[in-house]
Formats: C-alpha cells, sequence, structure tokens
C-alpha cells in the first residue's frame, strides 16, 4: 500500500482534523472527517438509491469546502497512477 498524505484541514485545531490521502496502488481516495449528526445521516440514506442504512463498514462524513483543492489533488494523484 503507497497511502500518499495530500492534506489537513487549514482551519484544524489538531484535534478535529479532516484529513485526505490517496492510496495510488489501490486508486483509492481516503477521508477523514467528522461524522454527520443522526438527522443529516438519515437524509442521506433517505435519498440514496442504495438498499437500507449506511453498513457499518462503511461511513458519511463531512468535510469542509476549504479541503476540495487537496481531494482534487488526491484525485489527480490517483489518476496519475493509473496511467503509469
Amino acid at each position: 500500500m503507497a497511502v500518499e498524505f495530500i492534506g489537513i484541514d487549514p482551519d484544524t485545531d489538531r484535534d478535529h482534523c479532516p484529513t485526505v490521502w490517496a492510496d495510488v496502488d489501490a486508486q483509492e481516495i481516503l477521508l477523514q472527517g467528522w461524522k454527520p449528526d443522526t438527522e443529516t445521516r438519515t437524509e442521506c440514506e433517505a435519498s440514496s438509491p442504495a438498499n437500507g442504512p449506511t453498513p457499518d463498514s462503511e461511513a458519511i462524513v463531512r468535510i469542509p469546502a476549504r479541503m476540495i483543492p487537496m481531494i482534487r489533488e488526491a484525485c489527480d494523484a490517483v489518476e496519475r497512477a493509473r496511467l503509469h
């Protein structure tokens, strides 16, 4: 596994740190974010075409919009690895 740290929320207090990584070998993006409240999770699940609630092996996370450049960078890293 080649996990590449991309970035951390620039407004972090280092205790609550939304973070972005790219796993170029698996061609996946890893996100650490805040858990949504119950109401938001219910809304997400209700609007999804998936059957049932979010499984225990998956998570819904909140990522601040200010981290979009980091998510783009992670997407680019995974795409570049796929091309090699």
